[in-house]
């Protein structure tokens, strides 16, 4: 029993360094900071260049409702709540042009809120 209790232990500890790391990570994220403005049914800028193998921090505002980002092939996603700024940190791994959504509906025209991540060598 006691190395049940042990093992359960370590685990959970393990579980609170994950946790912990993420919101370090989360709180302090590192490398240029890339600003977007979402609004009814518009990102600003729409097109974002980086490059591969660079960091970057990518800080959403909503203007209006709540919005989603979403670019699913780079497995990045967030919520963006009005008041509030939502960071990101991505760090891409191959270069190309990757389109990003807001996949939490927001009313009609919500299938024209989309932009491009262009990915640079």
């Amino acid at each position: 029993m006691k190395t049940r209790t042990i093992a359960l232990g370590a685990i959970v500890s393990a579980v609170f360094l994950i946790a912990g790391i993420t919101a370090y990570v989360t709180a302090n994220p590192k490398g240029p900071v890339v600003r977007l403005s979402v609004k009814r049914f518009e990102y600003s800028p729409n097109e974002i260049v980086l490059k591969k193998g660079v960091a970057v921090v990518i800080e959403l505002e909503s203007r209006d409702v709540v919005h989603g980002f979403n670019v699913p092939d780079l497995g990045v996603r967030t919520d963006v709540i009005p008041g509030k700024i939502a960071r990101l940190q991505l760090t891409p791994q191959k270069s190309g042009r990757f389109t990003f959504h807001c996949d939490i509906f927001c009313g009609t025209g919500h299938e024209e809120l989309v932009g491009t991540i262009v990915v640079t060598e």
